[in-house]
């Protein structure tokens, strides 16, 4: 009888071999394919929300430390900007150069009420400044300007705070002059004059609206 009872076993055991139940949560045809885990629900929607949030969180750093979007008040800037137009502010790093369109604000120029200015740079620290408003051109170190930017020929305005005709820029600040002369509030006025360069928050780079500006400046 022993060797019958062998012959059904031949492994040798007294007691019949058990396999364990396969677990249909585990079987291969459970598996995603290349063998990884299947995906939860919901997963592709998180890792949506993941990237937005993350985009977002980009854009405020980048729009509160390295760049601003600013809209044009006024037309002290004609031709070169329009009122209301909107522009991209670069201010990392920025250091201003002669005609750069620049934001600035001057906020011990009580009269701006704390609100920022776009203006061109025309001179910058170390250079001299004349203005011959019988010919309407502008000297920086002796040598006049080629402005075909500015709307029209610069005139005398009579404003009894820009009588000046002659200014030496400081060094680490710049002077500045809307594009239209006749209608700009600037280094002129003697309530602004030179602009320390702390009280640039940068350089318009490229207008953005109305759509029919859109491009760099």
């Amino acid at each position: 009888m022993a060797e019958e009872f062998d012959d059904l076993f031949p492994t040798g055991e007294g007691t019949p071999e058990v396999r364990p139940k396969e677990d249909p949560t585990q079987s291969p045809a459970a598996e995603a394919p290349g063998g990884e885990e299947p995906r939860r629900p919901g997963a592709d929607l998180f890792e949506w929300l993941q990237m937005i949030m993350g985009c977002v969180l980009a854009a405020v750093v980048l729009f509160n430390c390295f760049a601003r979007l600013t809209r044009v008040d006024g037309n002290s800037m004609d031709n070169t900007l329009k009122d209301g137009e909107l522009m991209w502010v670069w201010s990392l790093g920025y250091q201003p150069k002669q005609g750069d369109i620049v934001v600035l604000n001057k906020k011990t120029a009580s009269f701006l009420r704390e609100r920022a200015i776009v203006k061109r740079v025309i001179a910058v620290g170390g250079q001299t400044v004349d203005v011959d408003y019988n010919t309407g051109t502008v000297y920086v170190d002796g040598q006049p300007l080629d402005e075909p930017y500015i709307k029209e020929t610069m005139y005398n305005t009579g404003d009894p705070n820009m009588q000046g005709t002659h200014w030496e820029v400081p060094e680490g600040s710049v002077f500045v002059m809307g594009d239209n002369r006749n209608r700009s509030t600037d280094s002129r006025d003697q309530r602004l004059g030179t602009v320390d360069e702390s009280y640039i928050l940068g350089k318009a780079v490229f207008a953005l609206w109305p759509l029919s500006r859109f491009g760099s400046l």
